[in-house]
């Protein structure tokens, strides 16, 4: 895996990502294989055909609608017609006992869903405090060192027990379960559409990379 540089002299680090994409779509890159692949077009192709399943033209986001309504449908005994792409998740998992109610939606569904956050000003403290640790190194070695074990610990702690929700209704939940784990969201397993696949990944990049969306075109250039 490398890292990819678009001709507009954006760069962004995607590695991490690409592991994330291995992952929702049951595939593994190998070591640089990647590397002949110059535009975000063959990128999309690339991964589409890495996954060795049959095809089948049905919708995953549609499919992850449906069993995230189960889900919230069974667990907390909520009619399922009441339930629609709109309904907002704060309604759902309101902030007492948060942590236990999306501890019972992943047992159900399977997997993870990775909707909580800390609060942002908590995130941005301490970023700011290790940022300020990491150039105190250079003046006092043994405090900044101390500031970086605090401010890492504590955006380690913070994420862990971190309530706020990442996003806001059942719709974006949905979408959200299909970049994520797009397999294990469709009724088959075994099965992908091929044709979604640049739209899903487009939605990825665009969400987690904060990357133009008008960027990711076809002929958009990777060197």
């Amino acid at each position: 895996m490398t890292n990819y540089v678009f001709e507009d002299g954006e760069i962004e680090d995607i590695n991490f990502h690409l592991f994330k994409v291995e992952k929702s779509f049951g595939i593994k890159f190998a070591k640089n294989e990647n590397e002949h692949i110059t535009t975000y077009g063959e990128f999309c192709d690339h991964i589409a055909n890495k996954i060795q399943l049959e095809h089948s033209g049905d919708c995953t986001t549609q499919q992850a609608f449906y069993k995230l309504r189960n889900a919230i449908s069974s667990k907390f005994k909520i009619d399922h017609k009441t339930i629609t792409t709109d309904c907002q998740i704060i309604d759902i998992l309101p902030r007492r006992n948060r942590h236990k109610k999306i501890a019972e939606l992943e047992k159900y569904l399977g997997f993870k869903l990775n909707i909580l956050r800390p609060p942002h000003l908590v995130t941005m403290t301490l970023l700011v405090l290790c940022f300020v640790s990491l150039v105190g190194i250079y003046f006092n070695w043994q405090i900044g060192i101390l500031g970086l074990i605090i401010s890492m610990g504590g955006i380690w702690v913070a994420d862990k027990i971190g309530i706020e929700l990442e996003v806001k209704t059942v719709g974006e939940l949905a979408k959200k379960m299909a970049r994520e784990n797009y397999l294990k969201s469709r009724r088959n397993s075994k099965t992908f559409n091929k044709h979604e696949i640049e739209k899903i990944l487009t939605d990825w990049f665009s969400n987690d990379l904060g990357l133009d969306r008008s960027k990711l075109v076809r002929d958009a250039k990777f060197a």
